[in-house]
């Protein structure tokens, strides 16, 4: 196995939900005891949920999976900048004192615009170049991403300043995301999808890879089975939830309650069809709502 290194319905459909609550009068007038909010176009921004509930265990979270508009990969800019800002705007009316774009494809093309306009700490997501050219012994790091992301300016700026030498082997990967949105983890259904674009990367004699995508951690088991123990494994989601704790500790303030934070999810999908695949992938049960749908869902 490969090594792999740290990284109910609404009845109104189209109403927001209540803010989340503070846990008791003495926290509201701090932001510290405020939730985190988490989105992602789908499900896949659950694999950064995960790593921010497990190394910030006392922090409410929100997480909005905008499914009703999945994937963003296949829309405009202008459309995800749009959708970004509206989501955003949905979490910090909950009251979020930091927001973590954990989309890759939202990170490239609205982030920048995000920051501008919302004036608490975003954290996003970014393929993990810089340590993955740290890392290599063979020269040679692979990236699984979408088209979109592997495109951007973005991107290609990564490569400029942070290849240092290394040879950077782009792999986009149409269909995987659909695939993990779909709760379709089973290798039957995945390994002729992760052969087609892992091969040309271990012909390259790749010794790191970056999944360049959130929805690609859940599909770890099988692409560490398939690129072996000479190949290293790296999750940006870890950078990013250690990212998300340097600000808060400077910026936002951790939680000051001692218990365990509190886990609230929401979708702009159908709550019926996202739900069965969040509690695959998140393997508990959820109690799901259903906020900021499209008029004509």
């Amino acid at each position: 196995m490969a090594a792999v290194h740290n990284a109910a319905v609404d009845d109104d459909p189209h109403k927001r939900s209540m803010p989340f609550l503070p846990r008791s009068e003495d926290d509201a007038s701090h932001v510290n005891g405020a939730p985190i909010g988490v989105f992602d176009s789908g499900v896949g921004g659950l694999s950064v949920l995960r790593h921010i509930h497990e190394m910030l265990p006392r922090e409410d979270l929100i997480y909005l999976a905008d499914a009703a508009y999945a994937p963003y990969g296949g829309r405009s800019g202008d459309e995800i900048t749009a959708r970004a800002r509206v989501v955003c705007g949905w979490l910090v009316e909950q009251g979020a004192k930091a927001v973590v774009v954990a989309c890759n494809t939202a990170t490239v093309v609205a982030v920048a615009s995000l920051r501008a306009e919302f004036d608490i700490p975003i954290v996003a997501m970014e393929p993990a170049i810089k340590p993955a050219a740290l890392m290599t012994r063979s020269g040679a790091v692979g990236v699984l991403a979408t088209e979109r992301t592997l495109a951007s300016e973005q991107f290609q700026d990564l490569v400029q300043r942070y290849a240092n030498g290394a040879r950077i082997v782009a792999q986009p990967c149409p269909g995987l995301v659909e695939l993990v949105e779909r709760g379709h983890l089973d290798p039957a259904r995945t390994m002729p999808l992760l052969s087609r674009y892992l091969q040309p990367l271990l012909d390259e004699h790749i010794d790191v890879l970056v999944l360049g995508c959130t929805h690609y951690p859940f599909l770890l088991p099988t692409i560490s089975h398939m690129t072996g123990s000479g190949v290293t494994i790296i999750d940006p989601a870890v950078a990013v939830t250690q990212q998300l704790r340097r600000r808060l500790a400077s910026d936002a303030g951790m939680a000051p309650h001692s218990g365990a934070g509190v886990l609230r999810f929401f979708t702009s999908g159908v709550p019926d069809v996202v739900g069965p695949v969040i509690e695959l992938l998140w393997q508990a049960p959820v109690q799901l709502r259903q906020v900021l749908a499209p008029h004509h869902a």
